[in-house]
């Protein structure tokens, strides 16, 4: 089967991390725990947890806001994998969207950081 989406999205880090020294408390509502424990404060980290849940929103056909931004985790699996994990109204609507699960790709350097997602169909 096709996928259902696809989304993309590219964070400057250097503004992210400006947005996070003006508005520390922004972390909370955009991070989960564990998203703000594997990014280690490092805003390179998050900046990349900030984009591919973008493209989650992308990927499932929906706009920023659409969801909240804690309903869509980057779960980082043993082998260091990131995988998606979706909560509440995200989960919703990728149920509602035919959507069994997010695939998603994670890369950022000192300047950029850089996320892919794609929606895999209920098979």
């Amino acid at each position: 089967m096709a996928a259902r989406g696809v989304g993309v999205d590219v964070v400057d880090v250097a503004r992210f991390a400006l947005a996070l020294s003006r508005r520390p408390r922004i972390v909370e509502r955009l991070f989960t725990e564990g998203e703000q424990r594997d990014g280690k404060g490092r805003a390179e980290r998050l900046a990349a947890r900030f984009a591919a849940k973008e493209a989650v929103m992308k990927s499932l056909g929906v706009g920023l806001g659409s969801v909240p931004w804690r309903s869509i985790e980057v779960v980082k699996e043993r082998s260091g994998k990131p995988r998606i994990a979706l909560h509440g109204a995200a989960a919703e609507l990728a149920e509602s969207r035919g959507v069994a699960e997010v695939l998603v790709s994670l890369t950022h350097s000192d300047l950029s950081a850089i996320a892919f997602a794609v929606a895999e169909p209920v098979s």
